[in-house]
């Protein structure tokens, strides 16, 4: 595996997605379909199709042996047993609505889940990074390592979902239990509150219904980061599901002997 080769790809994904939303952002005529078929709202924008197509057009040239898996466009097969695992626009509804938080995943895989990811933040300008011995992130303020906080009680934790409703009824009890007990807890930032438990800002993310897309890069930029991302009873997530991200054994321990009741 060249792994100067594949930090460098996914940079240059990263640069030709920013490259391909930013002009669609808190844009006049932002042409927006519903994927979703049961009455809800999953959002699917020509931002999303543009900067899937412009990473996997730049994979076909780069990368043609590896496997693909993104959210717009699906799986496509490979030979080297290396994946790209992309979401194009991590918070779509973020997008939809004008807020920054929203970001471009992006993960390579092998047969035991995620080697290294980005998380991009294109409008405020910052990049998380993660694997192959690096954990780092780029912004306005410059390059810092990331470190995650460590540990510390679950009284004292910071506790982040993207939807107050977090899953089923039975999920969103689980999370509620779990919100009992903790400091502060917030919502909706997507993709970018698995980047700040990175950078040492929370303490632990929790999140049901998610895609291999949506999780992957996150696992790769904690985990390089020193911390931990299980599914509800501790077990791998990078295939989707229920996720629980901390940032020291500490909070995953006691958020998981809450959350595995519901698992």
């Amino acid at each position: 595996m060249d792994q100067d080769a594949i930090i460098t790809t996914a940079h240059a994904l990263a640069d030709a997605a920013r490259a391909a939303i930013l002009p669609y952002f808190r844009g006049e005529a932002l042409n927006t379909e519903n994927k979703h078929e049961n009455g809800g709202f999953d959002p699917v924008t020509a931002a999303d199709r543009a900067a899937e197509h412009a990473m996997r057009d730049m994979l076909a040239r780069a990368r043609p042996d590896d496997a693909i898996l993104g959210e717009e466009f699906g799986a496509q097969a490979g030979k080297s047993g290396l994946t790209w695992v992309l979401d194009p626009i991590d918070g779509t509804r973020a997008f939809l609505s004008g807020a920054p938080t929203w970001g471009v995943l992006i993960a390579v895989s092998d047969a035991t889940g995620p080697v290294y990811g980005l998380i991009d933040q294109p409008y405020i300008g910052e990049r998380f990074e993660g694997g192959f011995g690096r954990a780092r992130m780029t912004g306005p303020q410059g390059a810092r390592a990331l470190g995650t906080r460590g540990n510390r009680p679950l009284s004292e934790s910071l506790l982040f979902t993207t939807y107050p409703e977090v899953g089923s009824p039975t999920e969103g009890a689980g999370f509620a239990e779990l919100s009992r007990h903790v400091r502060l807890t917030r919502y909706g930032l997507d993709c970018y509150a698995y980047a700040l438990l990175a950078a040492g800002q929370i303490d632990l993310v929790v999140e049901a219904g998610l895609a291999a897309y949506d999780i992957q890069a996150p696992i790769a930029v904690i985990e390089a980061a020193g911390g931990i991302v299980t599914d509800w009873r501790g077990g791998p997530v990078h295939r989707g599901g229920r996720a629980v991200a901390a940032a020291g054994r500490e909070q995953h321990a006691a958020a998981l002997e809450i959350l595995s009741r519901v698992a």
